[in-house]
């Protein structure tokens, strides 16, 4: 099974649609969200627009989505994940040994790097506030990650 990770969108629905074109075109229906979407009509249309199902974690940005889960635990493909947008957090869940794989998001910098047993991976910002927008897929199967620079993929 392979599933994108995005994070730091900050309202651009423009970079997040592209991001979910692509998504759709390569027949990819699981997003998760590590956090700051900042508003209900972003997740509406990301929402309308993707295929499949999005998963979000409310971050530090997302100030009217009480309803939005601060974090996730969930096991996809037999690969226990935890999701949640601050690096401290994911840190610590990484370092309890409960995990495969944590997400995070929030320095709006790609990282991945292993704890113990466990790949601690942030896929960057889809926003393009200070890096350049990217996102990850990762394969259960294969146990590959791979980091999408977004003016790079092909529409």
């Amino acid at each position: 099974m392979k599933f994108a990770i995005v994070s730091d969108t900050h309202n651009n629905i423009v970079s997040f649609n592209k991001i979910i074109k692509w998504l759709n075109d390569n027949e990819i229906d699981l997003i998760l969200h590590c956090g700051d979407i900042c508003d209900k009509e972003t997740i509406n249309e990301a929402t309308k627009n993707f295929n499949g199902k999005i998963k979000f974690v409310r971050g530090n940005g997302d100030f009217n989505l009480e309803d939005v889960p601060e974090k996730i635990e969930l096991s996809l493909g037999g690969i226990k994940i935890f999701l949640n947008h601050y690096p401290d957090i994911a840190r610590k869940a990484a370092e309890s040994g409960k995990y495969d794989i944590v997400f995070y998001g929030h320095t709006h910098k790609p990282w991945e790097e292993k704890i113990g047993n466990c790949r601690l991976i942030n896929p960057g910002e889809a926003a393009g506030q200070r890096f350049k927008q990217t996102f990850a897929i990762y394969d259960t199967e294969t146990d590959k990650l791979e980091l999408k620079i977004l003016e790079m993929i092909h529409l």
